[in-house]
């Protein structure tokens, strides 16, 4: 939102802090636009730019003509000049034809950018978002960024067509702007002022200047909060149905537990700030519809007021009364760009500030996983797990909820044990690179492919095929061997929905769900694996069963596992437990 100078602000410093936060504005948009006109692509790019500019250019090049066609139209008509009249009117259909294939191809040739300049955008911040798991990651980040995925599907696409449309719509309204100004001038004739003893030269030019200078700054004053309103819609807009998406997400817990009424409180308050920001954009914007509509009617009649007591003269013909009224629309059209693109530029100004806090944050993110981790990760040459003073805190910081000496040799099974909130988990999400929070040293076998199962396991929309696969593509493994683990695990009944698309994580119960995670380890047999309570949906009998699969098919897997239930002992080799020393942080220990 443009900079507002405070009630105590004097009116010296108000323009520079204007000034200062345009300038900002268009830093912003610069940095989020040059990367991809220097890209790979960006002589294709440039060319479909310079191909639209010209097009862009030939359409002002044919309004003029049109004037001045117009113009001889009307004075033939005047002159009852019938041959100059039927040749004006050919003249005119030949140069429409020309003007309608112009206009075709520029909006075919713009949306075609729009979708290269959409997807080469989309590619980047994608790949930005999720490499280094900045996706999770941003959860734990200082500031709050909201709906990430709003900001890469509804922000790139406006920042888009928003930059597209408006530069390119000044740039055409500045060269229109240009030559309707000569022709404007050279049929305004001068106008004398008697109280000053001079003759205005172009008096219809300095006209449109001051109309349209006056209009500006009236459209300014009353649409100044649409920036700030505009963003915030959007975010409200995000939130609403993010929370509408969750709902359906989790909405056999919900049903469960019969929280209809809660989640509709919720979702009321969410969507009352869609409805009380809404009302806000309503009232500014009726007061800039008021306005505009106004402004825009006026200038309809206001150049034939002006330039009636010349023709009544007889200093100007019907053709060029007709034409000086057009050129001076085109002039105060021009010069009334900012008026007609003003919320435009309100939810470009929202737009840009979105997507420059959202790649501030990733970088701040990944600028703090690559300078500032506090758990040092290195490779083992001898092919061991080690934790030395492993020490994972919450991302709040505070101290740390355990301390963690562990070496696990390949081919090992450990299981760690301990009362919830104990910092178990926190060992596994370390070790797998994704917990920064806290200090230590982990030393990781150098060799050694790696997997980990959460108690929630993550199944794609897709097929089954696909779910089982993950995170392989599901060509990776063939029908028959996806059917084998299932069927190991329990579930053959699925083996002939394969190619079932669905969304497994609502149709599978959590018991499902873990057994399908494991047949996912029995199909990619990691050498490493990590099961974080990854069986504790599951009855004792079917988890002793997943456990002695897991025993049997990867003999040399080395297993460290997160439970609590005691049958679990029998399939490891060693147990250790958290317990909580006197100053209330934990430590592993071996099992009594």
């Amino acid at each position: 939102m443009p900079a507002q100078p405070s009630s105590t602000a004097s009116p010296t410093t108000a323009p520079s802090g204007r000034l200062a936060a345009a300038r900002a504005f268009l830093s912003d948009v610069w940095r989020l636009t040059r990367p991809y006109w220097f890209s790979e692509e960006k002589w294709v790019a440039r060319r479909l730019l310079a191909s639209i500019i010209a097009l862009n250019l030939g359409a002002v090049f044919m309004d003029v003509r049109f004037t001045q066609i117009n113009a001889d139209i009307f004075n033939a008509l005047q002159d009852k000049d019938q041959g100059a009249f039927v040749h004006s009117l050919l003249l005119f259909g030949g140069l429409a034809l020309v003007f309608i294939a112009v206009a075709v191809y520029r909006l075919y040739l713009n949306q075609m950018l729009q979708i290269r300049w959409r997807r080469w955008l989309t590619e980047r911040y994608l790949g930005d978002w999720l490499d280094g798991q900045t996706y999770y990651r941003l959860a734990f980040a200082g500031g709050r960024t909201d709906n990430p995925d709003q900001r890469i599907s509804e922000d790139l696409r406006s920042f888009v067509q928003l930059t597209l449309g408006l530069s390119l719509g000044f740039l055409t309204n500045l060269v229109s702007l240009v030559s309707f100004l000569v022709i404007l001038w050279s049929l305004s004739g001068a106008l004398a002022i008697p109280w000053l003893g001079i003759d205005l030269p172009g008096y219809m030019v300095w006209v449109a200047l001051g109309y349209a200078a006056a209009g500006t700054w009236i459209t300014h004053r009353i649409g100044r909060p649409l920036a700030g309103l505009s963003y915030d819609q959007q975010r409200y807009e995000a939130d609403f149905r993010f929370s509408l998406v969750r709902l359906r997400e989790n909405a056999e817990s919900v049903a469960l537990q019969r929280g209809e009424a809660q989640e509709a409180r919720w979702l009321a308050a969410r969507f009352g700030r869609v409805v009380a920001n809404w009302w806000d954009l309503m009232r500014t914007q009726k007061r800039l519809v008021w306005f505009t509509s106004a402004y825009g009617q006026l200038a309809i009649i206001f150049p034939f007021l002006v330039a009636a007591p010349r023709y009544f003269s007889g200093a100007l013909p019907l053709g060029a009364l007709t034409q000086t009224s057009e050129s001076f629309g085109q002039v105060q059209q021009s010069l009334s760009w900012f008026i007609d693109a003003y919320v435009s530029l309100a939810d470009w100004h929202a737009t840009t500030s979105r997507l420059t806090g959202f790649r501030q944050a990733i970088g701040a993110v990944r600028r703090a996983a690559r300078d500032e981790a506090g758990i040092e990760r290195r490779s083992a040459a001898d092919g061991t797990l080690r934790l030395d003073g492993l020490a994972p805190a919450l991302p709040g910081g505070g101290p740390p909820l355990l301390r963690a000496d562990l070496t696990v040799e390949p081919g090992e099974r450990v299981l760690i044990t301990g009362p919830s909130g104990s910092g178990k988990s926190m060992i596994l999400r370390a070790v797998a690179g994704i917990w920064p929070f806290g200090h230590g040293r982990i030393a990781l076998p150098a060799n050694g492919d790696a997997m980990v199962l959460p108690q929630r396991p993550y199944l794609p929309i897709g097929s089954l095929h696909a779910a089982v696969a993950y995170p392989a593509p599901p060509e990776a493994f063939d029908a028959e061997a996806v059917r084998a683990v299932l069927d190991a695990v329990g579930m053959a009944g699925f083996a002939d929905s394969l190619q079932e698309e669905d969304h497994w994580t609502n149709r599978l119960s959590g018991g499902e769900q873990q057994r399908l995670a494991i047949a996912r380890a029995l199909l990619h047999r990691p050498g490493w694996l990590y099961l974080d309570e990854a069986t504790s949906a599951c009855d004792p009998e079917t988890e002793e069963r997943l456990y002695r699969l897991l025993r049997d098919r990867l003999p040399e897997t080395t297993l460290v596992s997160v439970g609590h239930r005691a049958s679990l002992a029998a399939f490891h080799d060693r147990k250790l437990s958290v317990r909580r020393d006197g100053d209330g942080v934990g430590r592993l220990a071996p099992a009594e």
